[in-house]
């Protein structure tokens, strides 16, 4: 890709993300990582909505500007993902309202409860909190980029990125769907979760085609307990706790299936 075409195609994804309320005002950004290794994306200070392409600022890896544009101050965000995912060549960075809830609330999108989520996605963890437009926030999400395709940010919002921008936009789209029917489910009664079983067999879909790659079988953290593909990185223990709400004076709330497999495994240790 060019970057006239990486111009044209932020801009495009930009008002996307606006009109379905993804960023209001100048929030979030966008950025397209060109085969010559500079960096088009989105400017500081500028609504998605009303973005033009020659707004778009340009970098080198390293964020420094080759035009007189100035880059969003987030742009960090995008090189350190780019530096960990040689595979991606574009992101997207939003404040989504239902991944956004979760983000607020402190839950990771990580329960097994819709197929398509499992075979072109995959989990969503919570990296903890850190000032965005610093270290801290990089900080946070470093470990966690290299086995997923999206990330929420404790009170702030989502990241996802893909080979491409469309490819980052549907990540980031499909993490807001799924976000959204969570939260209705759970207005319902809750959700049911797929088996590990079934979740084993989409996994195998998944990567014979081509969705995901078996490096990115961590992204079954918080789904597969009994099984060797748990997350290495610590993903599934963080989404454990971020599940465990603390309710009242000290009082932990488990659910019935969380409330289970800690007896299983206080049973385990016994025997």
């Amino acid at each position: 890709m060019n970057e006239q075409e990486a111009r044209r195609e932020i801009v495009r994804v930009g008002q996307l993300m606006y009109e379905r309320s993804y960023v209001v005002s100048s929030d979030g950004n966008l950025s397209v990582r060109l085969d010559d290794g500079r960096v088009v994306a989105t400017p500081t200070m500028t609504c998605k909505g009303r973005m033009t392409e020659e707004a778009c600022a340009v970098t080198d890896m390293e964020g420094k500007p080759l035009t007189d544009k100035r880059a969003s101050s987030e742009l960090a965000m995008h090189l350190l993902i780019y530096r960990e995912r040689p595979d991606v060549k574009a992101v997207c960075h939003a404040h989504p309202p239902h991944g956004t809830a979760f983000a607020v609330a402190g839950l990771a999108i990580d329960q097994p409860i819709l197929s398509e989520v499992i075979l072109t996605l995959g989990c969503v963890p919570l990296a903890e909190y850190g000032t965005p437009s610093t270290e801290e926030l990089t900080e946070a999400m470093r470990p966690l980029i290299k086995h997923h395709n999206a990330l929420l940010m404790a009170n702030h919002g989502a990241v996802a990125y893909g080979a491409d921008i469309w490819q980052a936009f549907d990540r980031l789209e499909t993490l807001e769907h799924t976000a959204k029917i969570a939260i209705l489910s759970r207005i319902l009664g809750g959700s049911r979760n797929l088996s590990p079983d079934a979740i084993e067999k989409l996994i195998n879909v998944r990567e014979t085609a081509g969705y995901l790659t078996e490096s990115a079988r961590c992204q079954a953290c918080g789904y597969l307990h009994e099984t060797e593909l748990a997350c290495p990185t610590g993903e599934r223990a963080s989404a454990t706790n971020a599940r465990t709400s603390i309710n009242g004076a000290g009082k932990i709330a488990l659910t019935r299936e969380e409330l289970i497999e800690l007896l299983s495994q206080a049973a385990k240790i016994k025997s």
